[in-house]
């Protein structure tokens, strides 16, 4: 799947990565605790989060994941979305919930995956 069709299928506002929209992506994993996902999380491409600070482009550089989604309308700052540029990671804000977010994603196609199951 695209980010792309990522961005299509949650009615998502870009904020950084306009010209990636092609790349593919296979995995995802959804939390609010950068713990777990730094923890538990192995070759996600995608982080479904309702944080909107920048701890968690920290943690996405960490784990190599290439698109962050923030859920229920979150808006990063102009530094954050700077950071993003920097790290070469793509932003999308949605307007949905975490629950309906990876609902959606999972009847898509993409899957999750752990170091742990």
């Amino acid at each position: 799947m695209t980010v792309g069709f990522i961005k299509q299928l949650l009615n998502a506002c870009i904020l950084n990565g306009e010209d990636d929209l092609e790349r593919e992506v296979y995995t995802a994993c959804g939390s609010d605790m950068m713990s777990d996902v730094l923890a538990h999380v192995d070759d996600q491409a995608v982080l479904i989060t309702g944080l909107c600070n920048p701890q968690v482009l920290r943690t996405a550089e960490m784990m190599d994941i290439i698109c962050i989604i923030m859920v229920r309308n979150k808006q990063p700052d102009e530094s954050m979305i700077e950071m993003a540029k920097e790290r070469d990671i793509t932003l999308l804000t949605t307007e949905l919930p975490m629950f309906t977010t990876c609902g959606l994603l999972y009847n898509a196609g993409l899957r999750g995956g752990s170091q742990h199951g």
